[in-house]
């Protein structure tokens, strides 16, 4: 008998992240932590979660930079649910002793123990959200400064150091997961993937993100499965000036037990767990719905919303 209750896997209220840069002004301050240890136990993975909705002020020194021992995702994500590619901003991020541009929706993963950062706001034009995940651990590292007062920086002009980091960096979602029927008011007909094996080898973590304008139709489309790998469902709306409001409510079962998201929430969902149906109830302003699953690093191993197990069951079927 299964006396589980599931509940404790749903992030509904965030914590506050630690203040590690200087931005105090546009920007949301200190971050909120919507998955961690402290927040359900068994997590090994640190997930913070920011919008800015300016230039964040005041800037940091040009020589901060930091050292994690573990291995880190910065997700850039544009509020534009009709046009998500574009970011609204041009950010710059050195990495080592290369500086990266980022102007568009994307990500990149940082290698542990690789310096980088701060991030410097060159432009805004719209708001858009960073998110930071740090893999394995569910807590934030206490990370010192690190010094780079004689370090050279190479722009993309220059001479690449022998690591060219633009290789880590995605700045162009694939279009890869297609759900079994096409689903109207809903990104398609395939959602973002913004991180995987196949775009950056070795970071064996599959990331995927589509959004959602109106009541989906059908409704569920996204039905009972289960995978080999943990996973992290985020929900989040587009009020930068209320980052907690989703726009939205939607149930969200796990293993048979209905879990109410209406607000933005992150959801732990262990390997092997059967979720879903998702069912929208409700549905007031756009909001984006992410599947985060470490470990899984191809589409095949990720398999989001169980779709392509469904799409090859249907093949065998009608083949």
């Amino acid at each position: 008998m299964n006396n589980i209750d599931y509940s404790r896997y749903l992030v509904n209220y965030p914590d506050a992240g630690h203040l590690r840069t200087y931005y105090n002004g546009n920007c949301t301050s200190p971050p909120l932590v919507y998955m961690s240890s402290q927040l359900i136990p068994e997590v090994r993975y640190y997930i913070e979660f920011s919008w800015i909705w300016g230039i964040p002020y005041p800037e940091p020194p040009a020589n901060l930079a930091f050292s994690s021992q573990f291995n880190q995702v910065f997700l850039f994500i544009g509020g534009n649910c009709f046009n998500p590619e574009e970011l609204g901003a041009e950010v710059d991020l050195r990495i080592d002793s290369q500086m990266l541009r980022i102007n568009s929706t994307g990500a990149i993963f940082i290698p542990k123990g690789v310096n980088y950062g701060p991030l410097f706001w060159r432009t805004y034009r719209k708001p858009h959200v960073i998110l930071r995940i740090i893999l394995g651990t569910g807590e934030d590292e206490k990370i010192p400064p690190v010094s780079r007062e004689n370090e050279p920086v190479n722009s993309q002009s220059d001479r690449l150091p022998e690591i060219n980091y633009e290789n880590y960096l995605v700045r162009k979602p694939a279009y890869e997961v297609i759900a079994g029927t096409p689903v109207k008011n809903r990104q398609g007909p395939s959602s973002m993937t913004l991180m995987s094996n196949n775009l950056i080898p070795g970071s064996n973590i599959y990331i995927e993100g589509g959004w959602v304008w109106g009541m989906p139709d059908p409704n569920p489309h996204i039905f009972e499965h289960s995978h080999d790998y943990e996973e992290i469902v985020l929900h989040f709306g587009t009020n930068y000036r209320n980052p907690e409001e989703l726009g939205g409510e939607i149930e969200f079962h796990m293993e048979g037990q209905p879990l109410l998201i209406n607000q933005t929430s992150a959801i732990y969902v262990p390997a092997g767990k059967k979720h879903g149906p998702l069912i929208w109830k409700k549905y007031h302003s756009p909001h984006l719905e992410m599947a985060i699953m470490p470990g899984a690093g191809t589409l095949d191993e990720a398999d989001p919303g169980g779709h392509q197990k469904k799409i090859r069951r249907r093949d065998i079927n009608y083949g």
